[in-house]
C-alpha cells in the first residue's frame, strides 16, 4: 500500500470511529495521528506544525475565562433579572434563549448551556411544566450564535485559522458584511419561530433572587479581551499569533482571579477544563493535514468541481446542504476541518474567490448540528440535564423544534451570504 493510500485509509478509519465511538473521539484522534507518524505518512515536524497553535491558544484561553465568568455568578444573576422583568413565561423563556445566544457569542456552547440551564429548570419547576421545550431552545440557540465570532466556538476558530481571519473579519471582511451579520439575520427569524413554540406559556412567574454576583471582574475581563482581540487585528492582520497569545494571557489572569478572589483551586480548575476537546482538535489538525498532503483534498475537489461545472450557485448550495446533513449526525469539527481545503480547491477550479464556499460551509456545519440530539455537544449536555430531572427527550420531540428552527436560521444566512459574496 502506498503512503497516499495509507493516509486515506487512516483518515476514513478516524471518521468512521468518530461516528461510532463519539465518547472516545479524542483517543481516536490521538491514536490515528500517532499511526500517521509511525507509518511514515508524516514526520514529527510536519505533525507539530500541522497544529494551528494560534487556534489552540484561543480555545484554551477562552475556556479558562469562561470558567471564571461562570463562577462569578454574573450570568445567572442576569438571567434572573431577565425572567423577573418578562411579561409572562413565554417571553421569559424567549429572553433566556436570547441570553443564551448572546453568551455563546463569546463562550463555548457547552459552558453556555451549563450557565443558563439552572434558571430554566428552576422556572419550569415553579410553573410545574415539563422543561423539554425550554432546554431544546437553549441548546439550539447556543449552537446558533457560537458561529458569529472568532471566539464563539471551535468551528469559527477553525475557519479563522484556515482563512487567516482575525476578530474583526467576522464582522466585515474585504469591505463587505461578514459571517456575524449572516448569523444575526438567521437568529432573528429563528427567534420568531421560538416564540411560537413557547407562546402557550402565558403565566407570569417571578424567580426568588438567589444569585449574588461575587465579582464583576471576569465580566470586565471578557469585555477587555474582546476589545484586545479587535485591536490585535491591526497588529497581526494575518492571524498568525496575537489572538492566541492574548487569550492565553487573559486566561492566566482569570486563573489568578479564581485563586485569589474566588478562593478556588488552580489545580482542580485546570483539571476540570475541556481537555478532551483540546486533544481532539490537535489530533484533527494532524489527520486532516495528512489527508491533504497525500493529495486527496485536491482529488476530491477536482471531482466535485466536475460535478458542479461552472454553476457557482449549485456548488454553493451543495456544500451548504451537505454541511447541514452531515453535521446533523457527525461532529462538525472534523467535517469542517476536512472540507475547508476542499472548498478552497473547488473555488480555484471554477475560478472564483473561496469566501462564498468557506462561509457557507461554516454556516451549514455549525447550524446543522442542531438537527438531532447528538449533532452537537451542547445538545447532548442539555438532554442529559433534562434526563436528570426525570424527563426523557425523544427524537420526535427534538425534531419538531429543531428542524423548523434550523431551516429558519440557515435559509436567511444562506441567502445573505450568496447575495453578498457571490
Amino acid at each position: 500500500m502506498t503512503l497516499a493510500n495509507l493516509a486515506l485509509a487512516l483518515f476514513v478509519l478516524a471518521y468512521v470511529l468518530f461516528f461510532a465511538l463519539p465518547r472516545i473521539r479524542s483517543w481516536v484522534a490521538a491514536g490515528v495521528a500517532l499511526l500517521l507518524l509511525m507509518t511514515g505518512c508524516l514526520t514529527p515536524g510536519q505533525a507539530f506544525w500541522a497544529i494551528n497553535w494560534n487556534v489552540m491558544g484561543i480555545f484554551v484561553g477562552t475556556l479558562v475565562l469562561a470558567e471564571a465568568f461562570i463562577r462569578s455568578k454574573a450570568p445567572a444573576y442576569l438571567a434572573e433579572i431577565i425572567v423577573n422583568k418578562a411579561p409572562n413565561t413565554a417571553w421569559a423563556m424567549l429572553f433566556i434563549c436570547m441570553l443564551t445566544s448572546f453568551l455563546s457569542i463569546f463562550i463555548e456552547n457547552v459552558a453556555t448551556v451549563l450557565i443558563v440551564a439552572p434558571i430554566a429548570l428552576s422556572l419550569a419547576k415553579k410553573l410545574n411544566v415539563v422543561p423539554i421545550q425550554m432546554m431544546i431552545g437553549i441548546a439550539i440557540c447556543s449552537n446558533l450564535q457560537g458561529t458569529a465570532t472568532l471566539i464563539g466556538d471551535p468551528p469559527s476558530m477553525l475557519l479563522g485559522g484556515y482563512a487567516k481571519m482575525n476578530f474583526l473579519d467576522f464582522f466585515f471582511y474585504q469591505g463587505k458584511p461578514s459571517i456575524f451579520f449572516a448569523v444575526e439575520i438567521g437568529a432573528v427569524v429563528s427567534t420568531i419561530f421560538l416564540y411560537f413554540v413557547f407562546r402557550h406559556l402565558t403565566e407570569k412567574q417571578s424567580l426568588v433572587a438567589v444569585e449574588l454576583v461575587q465579582s464583576w471582574g471576569p465580566t470586565l475581563l471578557l469585555v477587555a479581551l474582546i476589545i484586545a482581540l479587535a485591536l490585535s487585528s491591526f497588529v497581526d492582520p494575518g492571524f498568525g499569533f496575537a489572538a492566541g497569545i492574548l487569550c492565553i494571557v487573559f486566561g492566566l489572569i482569570a486563573l489568578a482571579w479564581i485563586k485569589l478572589v474566588h478562593k478556588g483551586s488552580i489545580r482542580e480548575t485546570v483539571k476540570g477544563l475541556d481537555w478532551d476537546t483540546t486533544a481532539f482538535l490537535m489530533g484533527i489538525f494532524i489527520i486532516v493535514y495528512g489527508f491533504t498532503e497525500a493529495g486527496w483534498t485536491d482529488a476530491l475537489a477536482s471531482h466535485l468541481a466536475e460535478v458542479i461545472g461552472d454553476n457557482v450557485f449549485l456548488g454553493y448550495s451543495i456544500l451548504v446542504l451537505l454541511a447541514v446533513i452531515v453535521s446533523a449526525f457527525v461532529d462538525n469539527v472534523p467535517f469542517l476541518a476536512a472540507m475547508l481545503p476542499v472548498a478552497t480547491k473547488i473555488a480555484q477550479e471554477i475560478g472564483i474567490a473561496p469566501q462564498l464556499f468557506l462561509f457557507g460551509l461554516l454556516i451549514g456545519a455549525s447550524l446543522g448540528g442542531n438537527v438531532t440530539p447528538i449533532g452537537a455537544s451542547a445538545n447532548i449536555v442539555a438532554t442529559g440535564l433534562v434526563r436528570k430531572e426525570g424527563h426523557e427527550v425523544t427524537l420526535p420531540q427534538w425534531l419538531k423544534i429543531s428542524i423548523p428552527f434550523t431551516v429558519a436560521a440557515v435559509l436567511p444566512a444562506y441567502l445573505f451570504i450568496w447575495f453578498i459574496w457571490r
